[in-house]
């Protein structure tokens, strides 16, 4: 037996839950994504990656800039799924269509629920320093992730993961996870449980205003903050180079252990900075207009004296 599934989500999160739900041979009778964006140095409109991949497979394709008006619910409807599988999809999910599919709606939610329901659970839980998350399927209502959890698989945050190295890892095993739920579900022994009702909290859009660094935070915070944006926004300061500021992005970071300084300067041994307690080393960055490089290359074409300024 197999499965009646609408498919909904729209970045490179994402594509391999769909994939893997394409691979178990499931009826998927539509995809619905974000509309194609104006994108790239020509503007031009730029289909999702969940559109292309739909496409690759000829599945159907629906781009509602909205799922409130009667003409979307109805067209929805008429699609008589048994489930609909959502994965970063970028649309509230109205009442009416969550009661639609005959087995409701099931979410993959990039943390260990009840902790970090919202937009950017994976930065949040690293700029917060967790040494976990998870990798969740549950079943979605009307609250803000507040659905009961059917699975989860615990991943372990390395001290020196980047947002973008937790993002593969939980797009991988959310993917499988997902397919586990399906499985179950086909079976009829999907079973789930009530979230918790402490350890809440919320993990709020990255707003721009948060990705200048601050030196004068302990290294722990700046560590934590400069993986929890890389690669994007990407955390930033700015520097004097050839007589013009510019600003440079860090994408990677580890802890200077036993270093110290005034915060923001630049002490030695490559691009070491003191921090309002202790200090960081940068490994890699980028410089606006160009490739990330590690800190070596950068070095060989930009001299920065020892008590260099980092603003």
């Amino acid at each position: 037996m197999t499965l009646r599934i609408v498919f909904m989500g729209t970045p490179d999160f994402a594509v391999p839950t769909l994939q893997a739900i394409v691979d178990q041979g499931n009826d998927i009778a539509a995809v619905y994504t974000q509309p194609p964006r104006a994108a790239g140095r020509g503007m031009a409109d730029r289909k999702s990656p969940i559109h292309e991949l739909a496409a690759a497979h000829n599945i159907p394709v629906a781009t509602p800039a909205t799922l409130k008006d009667t003409d979307a619910q109805s067209a929805f409807e008429a699609l008589e799924a048994d489930v609909a599988v959502v994965v970063a999809y970028g649309l509230i999910l109205p009442p009416e269509i969550l009661a639609m599919p005959k087995h409701g709606c099931l979410n993959l939610h990039a943390s260990k629920l009840p902790r970090w329901r919202g937009a950017a659970p994976i930065q949040r839980a690293i700029m917060a320093g967790d040494t976990e998350t998870a990798a969740t399927v549950m079943r979605m209502e009307a609250g803000l992730d507040t659905g009961p959890v059917c699975l989860e698989r615990v991943v372990k945050i390395d001290v020196d993961m980047t947002a973008g190295d937790l993002h593969d890892r939980l797009a991988l095993d959310g993917a499988n996870l997902m397919a586990s739920a399906i499985t179950d579900l086909v079976a009829g022994n999907l079973a789930c449980r009530a979230q918790s009702a402490d350890g809440v909290t919320y993990a709020k859009k990255i707003e721009k205003s948060e990705s200048r660094i601050d030196w004068r935070h302990p290294a722990n915070k700046v560590h934590n903050m400069i993986r929890g944006l890389s690669p994007f926004p990407g955390a930033w300061f700015e520097l004097e180079i050839d007589g013009a500021r510019q600003r440079i992005k860090v994408q990677a970071v580890t802890i200077a252990e036993n270093q110290s300084g005034s915060p923001g300067e630049l002490l030695g041994d490559g691009l070491v900075v003191a921090c309002g307690e202790g200090a960081v080393r940068l490994t890699t960055i980028q410089r606006a207009g160009k490739k990330p490089m590690d800190a070596t290359e950068f070095l060989r074409g930009t001299v920065l004296p020892v008590g260099t300024r980092l603003a």
